[in-house]
């Protein structure tokens, strides 16, 4: 007997508390997934995000690179919401430097955030989501991971890799009822680059065909499509204003 889906309205957003992370939040929340607002830093803005949602909510922490956090936090959801159907990563750091010259800590926080907290939470709701039959992870990557970018060794590395194994988890999963897809935004307005000069940002706006910033509600529209298509997995889903 084929094993029966069993849908799970509840949505993990790692990085929830964010521009790009709320925007995701209220948009999931619109659809009618109860989301837990993830942050790291800080639980003001995850508590305003909860309040801009429509469905049932609640703010959770933990440091993703630290496996035992992000076990505690699943599971924190997990009692108070349900069994976690939709898990997206938008978290992230940006640590820019020369690879000649940059600290090893640097290099390996980068990593440890973007791409192993990546693995901590896909490996850690992918169980129910195997039992139910049916689960949905998007993880936010960047046209940097496909193009690279000087500078950007350990961002550009990390992203790449997050993109990889998103292509091989959809295939592991496909048959399980499970999509795992990516989603690549252009330049957003985001506290991760804050620090950018003037020159850069203009620098930036001028690669894409569309000549200005991507605002996080047309990223989000994205991930809700993503989520929406049972059909669609595998793929990275460019909403980069046509990055050249």
């Amino acid at each position: 007997m084929p094993v029966e889906p069993r849908p799970s309205p509840v949505a993990l957003v790692v990085g929830g508390s964010g521009a790009l992370g709320g925007a995701v939040c209220r948009s999931l929340s619109g659809d009618g997934y109860a989301v837990a607002v993830h942050y790291s830093t800080g639980s003001e803005q995850a508590d305003k995000v909860c309040s801009d949602c429509t469905t049932d909510t609640m703010t959770c922490t933990a440091d993703i690179a630290r496996w035992d956090e992000v076990e505690t936090m699943v599971g924190r959801v997990t009692d108070r919401l349900g069994s976690i159907g939709v898990l997206v990563n938008t978290a992230g750091v940006r640590y820019d430097g020369l690879l000649a010259t940059q600290p090893r800590g640097e290099w390996q926080r980068t990593m440890d955030v973007n791409l192993l907290g990546v693995f901590h939470t896909c490996r850690l709701v992918l169980p129910d989501m195997i039992e139910r039959h049916w689960g949905r992870i998007v993880n936010v990557v960047s046209p940097i991971g496909l193009t690279g970018n000087p500078g950007q060794t350990a961002y550009a590395a990390s992203k790449a890799g997050v993109v990889a194994l998103t292509r091989s988890l959809a295939l592991e999963c496909g048959r399980r009822g499970i999509t795992a897809n990516a989603v690549s935004p252009g330049f957003m307005d985001t506290a991760m680059v804050s620090d950018l000069s003037p020159d850069t940002r203009k620098g930036l706006i001028r690669r894409s065909a569309i000549r200005r910033l991507i605002e996080p509600q047309e990223v989000a529209a994205a991930v809700s499509f993503v989520v929406s298509n049972a059909a669609l997995t595998g793929a990275v889903v460019p909403v980069d204003g046509g990055h050249a």
